[in-house]
C-alpha cells in the first residue's frame, strides 16, 4: 500500500475541464441576424404646399372652403396660366418679347400702314410720316394688349395674397366672404409672392417701355407737322389747289365778296 501511494503521488494527474453550457462549441457556427432599427421606405413623397387638385369634383374635407370651384384663387391661377394672350407673360423673356414684336408689326403692316398710305391725299409726297404713324398705331395696339394682361395678373395676384375671398354662390346678388384658413393662406400667399409678382413686374416694365415709345412718336409727328404749318402759311392767300380759288368764289358767290376790294 505504501509502495502504491508513493507511485501515485509521483504520477501527475491531468484534469481536463468541463465544457460549459453557455459557450458554443467550436465546431458550431453561429450566424446572428442584425435587427433593424428602422424601417427605410422604398418611395419617399415629399410634400408640397403649392399641391393642389383642381380637377376633383368635390372640395378638400380638411379646408371645407365654400367656394366654388372656378371662383377660388388658386384655380383662377392656373386657368390664366393657359389661357390666350396671358399666358405670354408666363413663359420666357424671349418668347415674350418676340411675341409681342409680332403682334405689333403684324397690326403694323395689315391695319395701320393700309390705313395710313391709303386713307389720306397726299400720301405719297410724306412717307416717313405714314410709316411713322403706322408704327404708332402697332405700339399702341401692343399697349392695350399689356394691359390687359397686366389687369387679368392683378386681380388674380390680389385674390391670392389677400385673407379673404369674395365669391358669388349663385349670382351677382348672393355675394359671400369667405375667410381662408391658415393652410390655404399660406400655399396662396407663397404662390403669389413667387409667381405672380415676378410676371407683374414684367409687365410694368414693358408698359413703360411702350408709354416712352408713344410719347416719342408723338413728339415727332408733332413737330413734322408743326414745320409744314410754319412753312406752307402764305398771307390773304385762300386757295386749295384743284378745289377753290377767289374768282371761282366770285362768280358763285358775289355777295360774300361785296365789301371786299377785287384782287389785282
Amino acid at each position: 500500500m505504501e509502495a502504491a501511494r508513493r507511485l501515485m503521488a509521483a504520477t501527475p494527474t491531468r484534469i481536463s475541464p468541463l465544457p460549459s453550457p453557455s459557450l458554443p462549441s467550436r465546431r458550431t457556427r453561429t450566424t446572428l441576424s442584425p435587427i433593424p432599427l428602422f424601417h427605410i421606405p422604398t418611395t419617399i413623397r415629399t410634400p408640397s404646399i403649392l399641391s393642389f387638385s383642381s380637377t376633383s369634383n368635390n372640395n378638400r374635407p380638411e379646408t371645407e372652403c365654400p367656394v366654388p370651384l372656378e371662383q377660388q384663387p388658386i384655380n383662377e391661377y392656373h386657368s390664366l396660366s393657359t389661357s390666350f394672350p396671358f399666358s405670354w407673360a408666363t413663359g420666357d423673356a424671349v418668347e415674350y418679347a418676340s411675341r409681342l414684336f409680332v403682334t405689333g408689326a403684324s397690326f403694323t403692316l395689315l391695319v395701320g400702314l393700309p390705313v395710313a398710305w391709303f386713307g389720306s391725299a397726299g400720301a405719297q409726297a410724306e412717307p416717313f410720316k405714314r410709316v411713322l404713324c403706322a408704327a404708332s398705331s402697332g405700339v399702341f395696339a401692343v399697349t392695350v394688349a399689356v394691359v390687359r394682361m397686366y389687369l387679368g395678373w392683378a386681380y388674380v395676384g390680389n385674390r391670392l395674397l389677400s385673407a379673404t375671398v369674395e365669391y358669388e354662390e349663385t349670382g351677382w346678388y348672393d355675394g359671400q366672404i369667405w375667410v381662408k384658413t391658415a393652410e390655404v393662406l399660406a400655399r396662396d400667399r407663397l404662390l403669389g409672392s413667387f409667381s405672380v409678382k415676378p410676371v407683374l413686374s414684367r409687365l410694368k416694365i414693358t408698359l413703360v417701355s411702350l408709354a416712352t415709345s408713344l410719347l416719342v412718336c408723338a413728339l415727332i409727328l408733332l413737330n413734322i407737322d408743326g414745320d409744314q404749318i410754319l412753312t406752307s402759311k402764305e398771307p390773304r392767300v385762300r386757295v386749295v389747289p384743284g378745289v377753290y380759288n377767289d374768282d371761282s368764289a366770285r362768280l358763285f358767290e358775289p355777295d360774300a365778296f361785296r365789301d371786299e376790294p377785287e384782287l389785282q
